[in-house]
Parts: C-alpha cells; sequence; structure tokens
C-alpha cells in the first residue's frame, strides 16, 4: 500500500510552509514524493 499524508487547515495556519520542510526530508529519508494541491474557490457544496 502507498502511504499518503493529507495536511488541511485554515488559511494562513503554515500549511504551505509544512510541505516546504517535510518534501525535502522524507526526500532524504528515501521516500518519492509528489505532491498535489486541491483549491475550493468558487466552489460550492450541496444541501440536499
Amino acid at each position: 500500500m502507498i502511504p499518503i499524508i493529507s495536511i488541511v487547515g485554515k488559511s494562513d495556519s503554515g500549511k504551505t510552509t509544512l510541505i516546504e520542510k517535510l518534501v525535502p526530508e522524507l526526500t532524504r529519508r528515501g521516500y518519492r514524493v509528489a505532491t498535489v494541491k486541491h483549491d475550493v474557490h468558487g466552489f460550492e457544496v450541496d444541501r440536499e
């Protein structure tokens, strides 16, 4: 199974800073790393 890490938080909570530090460390430890950014601006959840 492929390990997956998800970083979630409010705006200005340090998510990007954490990822910028985490990716090089995981790479140094021999992990293959990929990132995906999901942005929900302009998206509304159906309430039905």
